[in-house]
């Protein structure tokens, strides 16, 4: 059996040093599993809310814990996230916490995989979709919310798309982030890290895409199979509504200046993937942009979409994108997100997993990244947190052969 018995919240550090939830949900066949919440730094406006950390937990030991323990079996991953909505009552998780929320729902599909003896991928595809290995994108060279006085564009990521396995991906990616630092030294421009690992020079966006694309060249050549590069532009940081357009220092584009440049873009350095590449609220041009590049690369929405099915109902009816970005914390739990990224692949989007800037060493994703048949995943490309999910997916990958 499967029903819960306990349900434990504590508070954690993620990789900024902020605390956040972890969650621990045990069964009465001894079943366990435990969850932790990342936390973003560029998020979306229409995001669930996440509380802080020890309100989170306390609202969610007094409304949730109730209708879990000794009512829901882990096994059932839509009873169990039927029951966190129950115990939030709002469409935001503005009362127990999306952080809450996202913790606990991941325990207990854990907790659901550790009774059948099943890695947490199969449990999940077996309730949801089916098990593809999705290749990862590396971020490289980051700035925006990510890194001060870095690049405005908030980040410049890897894509070997021509990797014959999900670890010579990995391998590949972490090669590029370290001739993107080589690079970096040859032309004598210091640089640290920003918040998900990767280099934060102090250097204008051309200059990075010059470094960039280098970069990916020279490993591909290493290699022997193709890498190509992508970006989030995090377009709704970079809008602003007093100057009714896009500021990139002391220049402002319009919004149509910000479609011909992104698209220009695409052309000149055959980009793959353009997240957020215009502003949160900008359905009509995300769709003008789609038409011109959605051919040649993915247009995703992150603050676009933000995982919500009706936001995403609303892209798909305007022809805004052709991928959205898929992070559990942003909607709350499994099966929010499982719905989303149904919905995207019934209307020929493309889904991509992703991580958080502020991480912890929890792995689902990469879990959730297979069991969806995901393309993509994002998790960087070196630093503890995003390693440990790179690393679960090499085991995923080597547990299949």
């Amino acid at each position: 059996m499967t029903l819960i018995t306990d349900v434990r919240l504590r508070r954690v550090l993620d990789s900024r040093g902020n605390a956040t939830v972890e969650a621990d949900v045990l069964t009465e066949s001894g079943g366990f599993g435990r969850g932790k919440a990342p936390s973003g730094a560029s998020t979306g406006e229409y995001e669930a809310i996440e509380l802080p950390a020890s309100e989170a937990i306390a609202n969610a030991r007094e409304d949730a814990i109730p209708r879990l323990v000794g009512e829901v079996h882990a096994g059932n991953q839509r009873d169990v996230d039927a029951a966190l909505h129950a115990a939030d009552g709002t469409d935001d998780f503005s009362g127990i916490g999306a952080n809450s929320a996202v913790a606990i729902s991941v325990a207990a599909a854990k907790a659901g995989a550790d009774v059948l003896g099943a890695p947490l991928f199969q449990h999940l595809g077996g309730t949801f979709r089916g098990n593809e290995l999705p290749t990862p994108l590396g971020n490289v060279v980051g700035g925006g919310e990510h890194a001060a006085d870095a690049t405005h564009i908030q980040e410049f990521l890897s894509a070997p798309i021509g990797a014959p396995s999900v670890s010579e991906a990995i391998f590949a990616n972490a090669a590029v982030h370290q001739e993107v630092h080589d690079i970096l030294g040859e032309r004598g421009i210091a640089a640290g890290k920003g918040d998900e690992g990767a280099w934060a020079p102090s250097i204008d966006d051309a200059e990075a895409f010059e470094i960039v694309d280098e970069a990916v060249e020279s490993v591909a050549d290493d290699v022997g199979f193709a890498i190509q590069f992508g970006l989030d532009v995090a377009g709704a940081e970079l809008y602003d509504e007093d100057e009714d357009g896009y500021v990139y220092g002391d220049e402002v584009r319009s919004t149509e200046e910000q479609i011909d440049y992104i698209a220009d873009l695409v052309e000149e350095y055959d980009l793959v993937y353009v997240e957020d590449p215009l502003d949160e609220n900008d359905y009509e041009a995300f769709a003008e942009l789609t038409e011109r590049v959605g051919d040649q690369t993915l247009v995703c929405g992150d603050d676009l979409f933000v995982t919500n099915v009706e936001r995403l109902s609303q892209g798909i009816q305007q022809g805004a994108g052709n991928s959205i970005l898929i992070k559990p914390n942003q909607i709350g739990t499994l099966t929010d997100t499982v719905d989303a990224i149904e919905l995207a692949v019934e209307n020929g989007y493309e889904p991509v997993v992703s991580h958080r800037s502020g991480e912890t060493e929890d792995t689902t994703i990469a879990h959730l990244a297979t069991a969806t048949a995901a393309p993509f995943i994002k998790t960087g490309a070196v630093g503890g947190e995003r390693t440990a999910k790179l690393n679960e997916l090499i085991r995923i990958e080597d547990n299949a052969v």
